[in-house]
């Protein structure tokens, strides 16, 4: 048992770590990315397995170089060279190859890597989250399937399909729903052995640089924050929570919040009127309340993202017919639906060719919903399919939003359009919530004048580290969405150079004679200065 255990048996009462010891590490976030990092501290180690091989002969050959090196010991950088992928992190696209060899091909080679607990590699660590290990996973709609294939949600070490399949009956095709999927990870951390490191149901509130003390300590982080935490039960058997503060001092401070807290916003006149939504879950309660049907005004779908898509398949799938509207062109390469192989994503393959073949081309002032009920005339050839309800508005942004439901649509030509609609659904990404860090985080962007976004202004971060460039001290990195990285598959890339990062810097300080505080002598200090005076002790104190 490591010092860790008082995170999670005990609360993280207003008080910080044993007076003159600095934690490790914390970090900010308990979704994949966190759960993947916490991971690789806590002494699970990969090393080339000596029977495997890779079906890439150079990566092989690098990596047998130094047999008896592990993975995080290794160059990073040398490993990565010459390598490609679907992702544009060096590091992301090395680990996923490593794991899941020419997946993009649909084989399903062994990984060379094995993976060994060395517990004496471990590194003390607290991962912060506000719900349960999982993060936005469990907020997400069970019933839908996932983007990724299952084998590309998983993580190192415990096979999603086995899991699933001792779930479930039997598996119908290579994904998993979002419930599926928090429930996964919830029992990874749990299967891993890695509850002590996790402190659930604490919410972040501020990030600071602490500067060298009176007495010495060198400078580090000082994160502070609110722990949930239940209170007295009630006679109608509900319980009283309360909110405690905390604060710790941490060496290193890893940001791994994702970017689904904040949804973000055109900025157009109207757009804080009632039937204008900024979720998909808006539009799931629409439905359950009955308030859509195949007589209803049309809904306007602005976005041309995987979230976009499922909120037109589910309007389209209810007859109800959709206006779509989005920026970027239809054959634009950066447009997701351009980037996933077909064959393996064909629902929304199906809405790329939506979006494609039956699309505005008159873009005069009109109401189109009569159209719309009746059949779409924009197919250009009748031998595509035909999607009768559904019009896309490409390279077209919102003006207006009107309090009789009408929207006003533009074209880059500055054409206009004004349409008739029952519901808008705005799903054009999010913003992480970033607020404990000062002006939201933005002077970590890559442009520090705009807010920070996944896709259009991700932290800026060494590549092979993950170090936060424009921190104000060392230690700070930020990993998962953050850095532009939105699928499972390629965060681990992240935990990955961190871990790595982290285990080469662990060494040279031991080398100096400048050790991080170890797991067995935090736990001694803990035991002892409970056994003496308080028998309330807990991971931190004032």
């Amino acid at each position: 048992m490591s010092f860790l255990l008082f995170a999670v048996e005990m609360d993280l009462h207003d008080k910080e770590i044993l007076p003159g010891d600095i934690l490790p590490v914390v970090i900010i976030g308990n979704g994949p990315s966190g759960i993947c990092l916490s991971y690789l501290l806590s002494g699970y180690t990969p090393y080339l397995s000596p029977e495997a091989s890779h079906p890439n002969p150079l990566l092989h050959s690098k990596l047998a170089e130094h047999p008896h090196l592990s993975l995080l010991e290794q160059d990073l950088e040398y490993l990565c060279e010459g390598l490609e992928g679907r992702s544009s992190n060096p590091v992301a696209v090395l680990f996923d190859s490593l794991l899941l060899p020419d997946s993009d091909f649909g084989f399903d080679h062994t990984s060379p890597l094995e993976w060994q607990y060395e517990p004496e590699r471990a590194i003390p660590h607290l991962v912060l989250g506000k719900g349960p290990p999982g993060g936005a996973w469990h907020a997400m709609e069970g019933s839908m399937l996932t983007l990724s294939l299952a084998n590309w949600m998983e993580l190192p070490g415990l096979k999603l399909k086995d899991w699933m399949r001792d779930k479930r009956r039997n598996v119908r095709n290579d994904r998993a729903t979002p419930a599926e999927i928090a429930s996964y990870y919830q029992h990874y951390v749990s299967q891993m052995s890695l509850e002590q490191n996790f402190a659930c149901g604490t919410l972040v509130t501020s990030v600071t640089r602490q500067p060298i003390s009176q007495e010495g300590s060198p400078p580090c982080w000082r994160v502070t924050g609110l722990q949930r935490r239940e209170g007295e039960e009630l006679g109608d058997g509900s319980t009283l929570s309360e909110e405690v503060p905390f604060s710790v001092l941490a060496r290193n401070v890893v940001l791994a919040t994702g970017t689904h807290d904040i949804p973000a916003r055109l900025g157009a006149q109207g757009e804080s009127l009632p039937f204008v939504c900024h979720s998909f879950w808006d539009l799931e309660a629409a439905i359950a309340r009955g308030e859509l049907n195949q007589s209803s005004d049309p809904v306007l779908v602005v976005g041309a993202g995987l979230t976009a898509a499922d909120a037109v398949l589910a309007t389209h799938h209810l007859n109800t017919p959709v206006y779509h509207a989005f920026r970027r062109s239809v054959n634009d390469p950066e447009l997701i639906f351009n980037q996933l192989p077909k064959l393996l994503y064909p629902e929304y393959h199906k809405v790329h060719q939506m979006m494609t073949q039956q699309h505005q081309r008159n873009n005069s002032q009109q109401d189109h919903t009569q159209n719309l009920h009746r059949s779409n005339p924009s197919s250009s050839s009748s031998s595509l399919p035909r999607y009768p309800g559904y019009l896309s508005f490409p390279r077209h942004r919102v003006v207006e939003f009107r309090p009789d439901r009408k929207c006003v649509l533009e074209s880059d030509a500055g054409e206009r359009t004004v349409v008739q609609v029952s519901k808008a659904l705005v799903l054009i990404g999010a913003h992480p919530n970033l607020s404990f860090l000062d002006n939201n985080g933005r002077s970590l962007g890559m442009n520090p004048e705009e807010p920070i976004s996944c896709r259009r202004n991700p932290i800026e971060v060494d590549p092979f580290t993950n170090r936060v460039i424009a921190a104000n001290g060392p230690g700070m990195y930020a990993m998962g969405p953050l850095v532009g990285e939105n699928f499972v598959r390629f965060l681990k890339g992240g935990a990955l150079a961190i871990a790595s990062d982290l285990t080469k810097r662990q060494k040279e300080e031991a080398e100096k004679g400048e050790g991080e505080l170890s797991i067995d002598r935090l736990m001694d200090r803990c035991v002892d200065r409970q056994t003496r005076a308080d028998p309330e002790v807990c991971l931190v104190d004032v």
